[in-house]
């Protein structure tokens, strides 16, 4: 596939809470904001083709293949990989990528499984020990870009090193910075505090001068709703707290909102002259608006979408997908990992030894 071919997505039809309603659904939304995409769509026939019929414009620049089998969501990875491999729709979808018929994939289906199917079909890239799953995080300042935020459960000084590339390659294509900023999430922003490969991950960040990216030092929680930095590293058990509670909160927060607007007739009152404020900050948080796990470090991009999604939220996704395979994401993390292991290679090789004259030898 060249890059002047069409960016072609393909899909997962059959993941999700809702099924091929609302997948899509969203597919459809995005197909009307970008109509140069193509598709490719997996599922069963049953399920998929009465649905794609009720959309008559993504329909025509679809292809569809049938699936004998759907992963479901409460299935375990090992089991979804047994029994899936090479005949359900997720791993159809990623192996669209793999063999050139697509340049993304996209799945709102079972986080494990995908994970194991993507790595097992993609595999990493060289250099590459673990991928990781990017979120897009909205903030005072705009959005960053998280990262891990569940892919993998620990992480030493090399790894979130790489995690470092990643995000900071992501972030040059998604929010167009020649130099992003990047932080590694800690208890402390003091150089002495944190586990030791936290530290050391940060030693070799600062020593090693990046074009790409941007090392700003240690952050913590409270910089990830301030967007102090464009790119913030944590290890995945971690990034996986810190993102179902920022879920959370928001949730929390709009359930306070809406009570309180509703309480008497005075706040109601003063809901409605304020309408358009309570809009935008409901909006701002609401996690469909920024839906979309990048799955780093593989052979290929594939995109989570949230399982519980709306038609909104899949398409934010699917616009995600698009943008990245738009922007040369692979391309930028493989020459960003290259430059940073040749400058680790070049700074740890010894300096060459002196020649030793001998006694009474020509001088």
């Amino acid at each position: 596939m060249s890059k002047s071919d069409p960016i072609t997505i393909s899909v997962d039809a059959m993941g999700g809470d809702h099924g091929p309603a609302v997948v899509l659904a969203g597919v459809a939304i995005t197909q009307q904001r970008h109509p140069d995409a193509r598709f490719v769509l997996f599922g069963e026939s049953d399920a998929v083709l009465p649905v794609l019929d009720r959309h008559p414009a993504l329909k025509a620049v679809s292809t569809f293949h049938h699936c004998d089998v759907s992963i479901r969501m409460d299935d375990k990875p090992s089991q979804a990989l047994r029994q899936g491999r090479y005949r359900s729709s997720m791993w159809r979808a990623i192996e669209a990528v793999k063999t050139g018929e697509a340049h993304v994939a996209v799945s709102a289906g079972n986080t494990g499984a995908l994970m194991a199917m993507a790595k097992f079909c993609l595999r990493t890239m060289a250099n590459i020990e673990r991928p990781a799953i990017a979120a897009i995080w909205p903030t005072l300042r705009g959005e960053s870009i998280v990262l891990d935020v569940g892919a993998t459960i620990g992480a030493d000084a090399q790894q979130l090193i790489d995690f470092s590339m990643m995000g900071g390659a992501m972030a040059r294509a998604l929010f167009r910075l020649e130099r992003p900023t990047v932080g590694l999430l800690n208890i402390g922003v003091e150089e002495v505090k944190g586990q030791d490969e936290i530290r050391e991950a940060g030693r070799l960040l600062k020593e090693t001068e990046m074009p790409g990216i941007e090392y700003h030092g240690f952050v913590e929680g409270n910089d990830l709703g301030k967007g102090t930095v464009d790119v913030v590293v944590t290890e995945g058990f971690t990034g996986n707290i810190a993102l179902k509670t920022a879920e959370g909160t928001a949730r929390q927060i709009a359930g306070y909102l809406k009570a309180a607007m509703t309480r008497t007739w005075m706040a109601k009152l003063g809901y409605l002259l304020a309408k358009s404020a309570f809009d935008r900050l409901r909006d701002k948080m609401d996690p469909n608006k920024v839906n979309g796990g990048v799955f780093l470090g593989l052979n290929g991009i594939v995109i989570k979408s949230h399982g519980s999604a709306d038609a909104e939220g899949v398409a934010a996704a699917m616009d995600l997908a698009y943008a990245m395979a738009s922007d040369g994401l692979l391309a930028k993390i493989e020459a960003d990992l290259q430059t940073f292991h040749h400058r680790v290679s070049d700074e740890a090789a010894p300096e060459p030894a002196a020649p030793t004259i001998l006694p009474g030898a020509a001088q």
